[in-house]
């Protein structure tokens, strides 16, 4: 009898255990499934779509001098031949997020890198009060010496200690400093390449760096310095349509100055630019994510009373999700 009761209790001991087991796994399964809510009737309500396109343009008239306080009306912008609503317009004096991308290989001996120098300082004095820098000094390697600061004088006490030498890794420089400026904190977003051009030392090719320019919303200034002799070699006009073309596709623009004066009022004239631009946002209307090239067109209309006006900006982006770069 003590045996049967015996074998009784311990069948009843398994089944309570079992029961607890079941109903602890049942409220950890609980805690780990958030409730699920209804979902709400779709009574036509309006649905936000996160596909925005900004585009930075800058508009000059025929003296090359920068256009501001132009209204959004008077700009038109077409997405692969089709006009599109402007949803977000700005043409504020705001900070921007800049890397500055500084050639410190052997080419850049002697007085390059001095003048260089000196320019930047000019730069740095007209840019805005906020803007944030990312320093990249490359040779034959890129690197980081400054990252995310505000400070413009800390930009050029780290250049003053640099000295030129080695081979030139220019296509992984700017690579890095676009990726840098990227997670910058201000919408707007440049890159100032100061550099002659070569380039024989990259991990990166041409078409690498090409493509990250044309899917990120980074506009891209360059300065070429170059010697006596350069600018007429096969190597300085193959640096030069490099400097060319990223400027190009980014709405940006490349500078050759013939002396120190133009290199002093190119540099002003670059910091300037970046204060006098305007934002424009939109929503494709028949926007897919599926990686493909799209154009873009921006147009903008003379007010009464001024000369003809010209617009730069991006020539296109590729149709990556919102989580990409564009």
């Amino acid at each position: 009898m003590r045996k049967h009761l015996g074998i009784e209790h311990s069948r009843f001991s398994i089944l309570l255990a079992s029961l607890f087991a079941v109903a602890f796994l049942a409220s950890v399964s609980a805690a780990q499934s958030p409730t699920p809510r209804p979902t709400p009737p779709d009574n036509g309500a309006i649905k936000i779509k996160t596909d925005l396109v900004t585009v930075t343009a800058t508009v000059t008239d025929l003296y090359d001098r920068y256009i501001s306080g132009l209204k959004k009306d008077a700009f038109t912008v077409y997405d692969n031949d089709e006009k599109q609503e402007i949803t977000f317009f700005s043409d504020s004096d705001a900070p921007v997020s800049l890397a500055i991308i500084f050639d410190v290989s052997g080419s850049m001996n002697g007085e390059k890198i001095n003048k260089a120098r000196h320019a930047l300082s000019r730069f740095i004095a007209t840019s805005h009060p906020m803007d944030e820098y990312f320093l990249i000094a490359f040779n034959n390697k890129a690197q980081l010496l400054l990252d995310r600061s505000r400070d413009g004088e800390a930009v050029l006490k780290k250049l003053t200690l640099v000295e030129p030498k080695k081979d030139t890794a220019l296509y992984d420089a700017v690579y890095l400093g676009v990726e840098k400026v990227m997670r910058g904190s201000h919408q707007k977003k440049a890159v100032l390449i100061i550099s002659d051009g070569q380039d024989n030392a990259s991990r990166y090719n041409f078409g690498e760096v090409r493509r990250l320019l044309k899917e990120s919303d980074v506009v891209a200034y360059s300065i070429g310095i170059q010697g006596r002799n350069d600018a007429a070699s096969e190597v300085g006009l193959q640096g030069q349509a490099f400097l060319d073309e990223i400027s190009n596709v980014t709405g940006g623009r490349s500078f050759y100055p013939d002396s120190d004066v133009e290199m002093d009022e190119i540099f002003e004239r670059i910091a300037l630019e970046l204060r006098h631009q305007y934002s424009i946002g939109y929503t494709p209307k028949d926007f897919v994510p599926n990686g493909k090239w799209r154009k873009v067109k921006v147009k903008v209309k003379r007010p009464r009373g001024l000369p003809r006006l010209t617009v730069r900006a991006r020539d296109g982006y590729y149709a990556s999700p919102a989580s990409d770069y564009r």
